[in-house]
């Protein structure tokens, strides 16, 4: 058994290798890019103009391009794109590899203010070829540290139009791998000046694995803000909130619904999609794509936005979705449209009028002609409305298609949907639960909206019946499960005041996913006295806001979450499998103590945390910064006279330095920059990472590189090279490709260990 179960790992291993290599020209030679069956379904279906289904069919087998986004809250994104084109971009102009002339990377015309761009570069020709080696490490490290994405062009469309505002309460339902994810937090925190913006983002994703990748994601972007949660989207908990002292339920004011699908829109990255597509794969999606767009619209506030979107171009899984949805809410949808919202997209109207066909070959045009053995597999809302007037109501017109070779990206589908009114079968079946006033729910859409009860989801009876298939009831016994999870949660002792975790469920252990408690600070808790006095916090810093991840022992790091995403982990503790949430503000640090403070701040939280600090900040310049991330303890004499005079004064422990721009000096960094650092006796030094040190060492002109030996141009630790650049590829792989289930486990060991405090790592700097 142990020899055949390495040949099977070894075989694995060799699959993935090969399929880094497919999307790309190369590699994976058995695979032919035809797929008679597909050429077949979409020509009869109409849904490419006519006269261009074979540009159509040319573009699908050429690999697809690769395309940067810069993260959009940071306030120096715009510092990261003056740096890329004055730069990167103009290193690489007339570059020749391979006989392909490399052209200059171009705005995306739709994405506001030239924050996205597009090269004619495969992801194998910049990982690859020498030319661009020092492009190529700048996408790795930059993406690390959270300042680019790189992401698909099509996949950037949903967050934008959703029409994010900081206020606004978000669910991303099916969130893995978690670059839209990035998006959505990006926009909650456009303006960098507000540390906590009133809305929050909750994550959500069926596979635990994956939720992991998620949280390496999101973790990138350091915000207080994010939540992520391993639930069944299709039957995700209602969640309750306390608004002025009674408990009422969590509505949101946007939802992502970016369901899982068949994926043959991403045949130019996925290439394996060619020998497996079959119109089956469709026809058993369908069902699940509804009830998790039914499940979302129930928990749509009135006069929210959900966006409906899939990487697939079948009207099975798309127009299909969306008709039945529109039928069932009886008016309280609307297709939203977006025709105006990103000028300069090319796509394509949506559909009225499509066909079904099986794997066989066999067509149907309308459910009476489905005979009675195929009733499990083919449903009645997979075909369009019958009633002309009902489909022109539709307005099916509103969705978009956006096709490969309409502007070189892959292929996808997306819909907004607008919330009316509650829906119908909420409001025909008022039951809240005893512990949720319903006086305060009577005045809002809690009356009728959140009608059922809070932990499970609540269907039209037309709904119900898109589960009676195969894949019907591999859902039902999910939601048992879930149902059983909550259930024990329940029968367990009380939990100790302000702590939070996830339901026991015996699965959860049985595979090693237990999450540490969520546990909140009081405002008296003895670990204040020292960090108050220490760090002079201001008066109206949220002590309520701090968590740590555990009862007992001393607290290693302490975390700080939003004002709103305290409410909802508070009150939802034994209904939510919480994985993680929070930014890390405090670290432990015992050589503290005898200087006044056992904690040291940490880095990934400093922007959110450095507005309430009012000593041990340390104002420095242009100089002084690349003195202390270029060399490892520099002596306090290197810094310029000013931060010297400042380092003097100031006890030993740990410092902020803090970079304020000077608009009267151009060439100098315009954003604000804040490292964390440490004041020793004679020497200072700055705990940054090492991806973040680069990304500041760029910003202000230095150059950093490291060739084949690896050796840097700038100074500072030259450790573990190889086993670096692997995890930084396949980090990189990863956060762009929505499909890449196969890199998950890897970078949950690699990456998502950490989020586990049973096994804590030792971070930069300590």
């Amino acid at each position: 058994m142990g020899k055949r179960s390495r040949q099977r790992q070894k075989n694995q291993t060799t699959g993935r290798d090969d399929r880094d290599n497919a999307g790309w020209g190369a590699g994976y030679a058995d695979i032919v890019k035809e797929n008679k069956l597909f050429e077949h379904y979409y020509k009869e279906q109409g849904l490419v103009p006519g006269g261009e289904f074979e540009q159509f069919m040319d573009a699908m087998r050429e690999p697809l391009p690769a395309t940067i986004r810069i993260t959009g809250y940071k306030s120096h994104a715009k510092e990261i794109l003056h740096c890329l084109k004055e730069k990167y971009f103009k290193d690489i102009q007339e570059v020749e590899i391979d006989g392909q002339k490399i052209e200059a990377p171009q705005p995306l015309s739709w994405y506001p203010d030239e924050q996205a761009w597009h090269t004619n570069m495969s992801r194998k020709i910049i990982r690859k070829s020498p030319l661009l080696e020092k492009f190529h490490q700048f996408l790795v490290s930059e993406t690390e540290s959270g300042n680019i994405s790189r992401q698909e062009a099509v996949s950037m469309i949903p967050p934008l139009l959703l029409k994010i505002e900081s206020h606004h309460k978000i669910l991303d339902m099916c969130a893995a791998p978690g670059s839209k994810t990035a998006q959505l937090i990006e926009m909650l925190h456009s303006d960098m000046d507000v540390p906590f913006p009133e809305g929050f983002v909750i994550a959500n994703d069926v596979d635990n694995k994956r939720c992991y990748l998620l949280v390496h994601q999101a973790k990138r972007l350091n915000s207080p803000c994010i939540m992520v949660v391993n639930h069944d989207a299709s039957c995700i908990p209602t969640l309750k909130i306390d608004i002025d002292g009674q408990q009422d339920i969590l509505f949101y004011d946007r939802i992502l619904c970016d369901v899982p699908c068949s994926g043959d829109g991403t045949l130019r990255k996925n290439i394996d999609v060619w020998k497996k597509w079959t119109t089956s794969n469709s026809l058993h999606l369908h069902g699940l794509q509804l009830r998790i767009a039914v499940r979302g619209v129930e928990q749509l506030a009135v006069g929210g936005r959900m966006v409906y979107s899939t990487c697939s171009l079948n009207p099975i899984e798309d127009e299909a979705v969306i008709a039945a949805l529109l039928e069932k809410s009886e008016g309280a949808l609307e297709l939203a449209d977006g025709s105006a919202d990103l000028p300069g997209l090319k796509w394509m109207p949506g559909v009225a009028s499509w066909k079904l066909m099986t794997k066989e070959g066999q067509w149907y045009s309308d459910w009476s002609e489905v005979p009675n053995h195929r009733h499990t597999q083919i449903r009645p809302t997979m075909f369009p409305p019958t009633d002309p007037e009902k489909l022109a109501s539709m307005h099916l017109e509103r969705c978009m298609r956006i096709l490969p070779h309409h502007q070189n990206t892959g292929g996808f589908f997306v819909a907004v949907l607008v919330k009316k009114a509650p829906m119908p079968w909420n409001k025909r079946y008022p039951k809240l639960r005893k512990d949720v006033s319903s006086s305060s729910a009577a005045q809002t859409e809690g009356s009728s909206a959140a009608s059922t009860p809070a932990d499970t989801p609540c269907l039209p009876e037309g709904a119900v019946e898109e589960g009676e298939g195969p894949e019907g009831k591999v859902d039902q016994e999910a939601e048992e499960e879930a149902t059983e999870g909550a259930s024990l949660a329940q029968e367990t002792t009380a939990k100790q005041d302000g702590a939070c975790g996830p339901p026991a469920s015996k699965k959860m252990r049985l595979f090693g996913y237990k999450e540490d408690p969520f546990v909140f600070l009081t405002e008296e808790d003895p670990v204040f006295t020292t960090i108050q006095s220490f760090y002079d916090l201001s008066p109206n810093f949220p002590k309520l806001n701090v968590l740590t991840r555990t009862h007992d022992g001393k607290k290693r790091h302490l975390y700080m979450v939003s004002k709103e995403l305290r409410n909802v982990l508070i009150n939802n503790s034994e209904r939510m499998k919480v994985i993680n949430t929070g930014v890390k503000v405090w670290s432990r640090n015992s050589d503290g103590e005898e200087f006044g403070c056992a904690f040291r701040l940490a880095q990934e939280g400093i922007y959110t945390l450095q507005p309430y600090i009012r000593s041990r900040i340390i104002r420095v310049s242009v100089e002084d910064i690349k003195v202390l991330l270029t060399q490892e303890n520099p002596f306090l004499s290197k810094l310029q006279d000013d931060a010297h005079a400042q380092a003097k004064k100031m006890v030993m422990g740990s410092i902020v330095l803090k970079y304020i721009p000077n608009p009267n000096n151009p060439a100098e960094p315009q954003c604000p920059i804040q490292l964390c650092g440490w004041r020793g006796k004679t020497s200072i030094r700055a705990f940054v990472p090492r991806n973040e040190r680069f990304h500041y060492l760029r910003l202000l002109g230095v150059e950093v590189f490291r060739d084949k030996q690896g050796v840097r141009a700038e100074k500072g630790r030259d450790g573990e090279k190889e086993a670096k650049e692997e995890v930084e590829d396949a980090a990189e792989k990863d956060a762009e490709e929505e499909g890449a289930v196969e890199n998950e486990t890897k970078l949950d060991l690699e990456n998502g260990e950490e989020n586990r405090s049973s096994e804590p790592k030792k971070q930069a700097g300590d």
